[in-house]
């Protein structure tokens, strides 16, 4: 009798299921629908929709939809349990056009960490201005950067990626896997979690590439993570790198960058540090970026060698009209020109591999506006990309970070933890069948 009631109950229950993600199948529709005709009929772009379709989904989302690879943890072929490195980037469009670059900018300038407005406020000038106007501008500067085979970003950080987990290997026995994810455009977050997940990782390590912290970048990386996690049934064990900007590999790297630098083109008057910028408001709000720049900044110039009047910190990339870090990039290098300077060396020690900021602003836009004032040679020296100094810094971040994980165990061998990992399995399957 009892068991009868029960299963009446779970049939109820199921059928209410049913009917209520019917419910908010049939309202998200609903929605769609008239947030569809409006946009119709304002004429407001297609990224927008594509917004206001992730807002109703998540809008109608319930506990119900966690997910998971389904009996992965006690299938015979199960892969050997691992630990993941997942390194994040900024990201790229997928092609130096229009529509590409359109698509990228509606995914990167929506995301509230990089804009700190209301929504109701900032989506009607982005939607409505920026979209309309900056996506042309944007493509034409790609396209000078542009490679035959591809994005320098996504070019040069899957050549880091590939770099860190042959170190790895060597290193772990291959017990570590890394990946590499965008936080803008493709592979996502999202895809390269469910892709570790796939070959065992049950331990989860994620490095930014952006060596010193900010909310609108580090912070984002973290969101977009708990946003993965949060809807996995089995989520892995995780740990997340802040920022390395005073990591010694990594002014080490950089220090041997610019020597090396110096000794093919020689030394030039100054040396100019130019990070990329964020709004002074963050800054006054608690965002440590400010202070970190400066910190990579002095840490470089005390291992260089150089006074302090022989060194420059600057901050560029500026959009919009509200005030951000100063001095700015632009006007420091025409300031450096009228005041005599002909010859000044340029390194931006907050990006990790060279991209649109470093090959287009820097490399290209800058260096005009410098002869322009009366300069007469600006010289870019590249990102650390996949130098091995840096892979080396990283690699031994990902040990300092992984300890405690058995991965990392200078005695660990996969072998035997496979043979342990079979065992287990069986026992369990045995147990299940009891």
């Amino acid at each position: 009798m009892v068991a009868k009631i029960l299963c009446l109950a779970r049939s109820g229950q199921r059928a209410s299921f049913r009917a209520g993600a019917d419910f908010k199948k049939i309202s998200g529709i609903f929605l769609s629908s008239v947030t569809w005709y409006f946009i119709s009929i304002c004429g407001v772009s297609r990224e927008l929709w594509q917004t206001c379709q992730l807002l109703t989904a998540g809008a109608f989302m319930s506990g119900q939809h966690y997910t998971g690879i389904a009996d992965l943890p006690h299938a015979p072929h199960a892969p050997l349990i691992k630990a993941g490195v997942l390194l994040v980037n900024l990201g790229t469009p997928a092609a130096p056009t229009i529509r590409a670059t359109r698509t990228y900018l509606a995914q990167f300038l929506s995301d509230p960490r990089v804009i700190e407005y209301p929504r109701w406020l900032w989506y009607p000038i982005l939607h409505g201005i920026i979209l309309r106007t900056r996506p042309r501008r944007s493509a034409r500067a790609y396209a000078q950067i542009w490679r035959t085979n591809g994005s320098p970003l996504r070019l040069g950080s899957e050549a880091l990626a590939k770099a860190l987990q042959e170190q790895l290997v060597l290193a772990t026995s291959g017990a570590v896997k890394v990946a590499l994810a965008m936080r803008y455009g493709r592979p996502s977050v999202a895809q390269q979690i469910t892709a570790l997940q796939h070959v065992g990782v049950r331990r989860l390590l994620v490095i930014p590439l952006y060596p010193q912290y900010s909310g609108s970048a580090t912070g984002s990386v973290l969101d977009a993570v708990a946003e993965t996690i949060k809807t996995l049934r089995w989520p892995p064990e995780l740990r997340f790198v802040n920022d390395y900007h005073d990591a010694p590999g990594y002014i080490t790297a950089l220090t041997a960058s610019i020597e090396r630098h110096w000794h093919h083109h020689g030394r030039s008057e100054k040396l100019l540090f130019s990070f990329h910028g964020i709004p002074e408001r963050y800054r006054d709000a608690g965002d440590p970026y400010f202070c970190q720049c400066h910190t990579t900044a002095r840490l470089l110039r005390e291992r260089l060698g150089l006074g302090a009047d022989e060194v420059v910190v600057s901050f560029q990339s500026r959009v919009g009209r509200e005030r951000w870090l100063q001095p700015y990039t632009d006007a420091t290098v025409r300031q450096l020109a009228s005041a005599g300077v002909r010859r000044l060396d340029v390194i931006c020690p907050g990006f990790a591999v060279d991209c649109l900021e470093t090959l287009e602003e820097i490399a290209i836009q800058n260096r005009a506006w410098f002869m322009e004032a009366g300069g007469e040679s600006l010289h870019y020296i590249p990102a650390l990309n996949d130098d091995a100094k840096l892979i080396a810094s990283l690699a031994d971040l990902v040990h300092r970070h992984g300890q405690g994980w058995p991965e990392f165990d200078p005695v660990y061998d996969p072998v035997s933890m496979k043979a342990r990992q079979t065992l287990a399995r069986e026992r369990a399957r045995e147990l299940g069948k009891s």
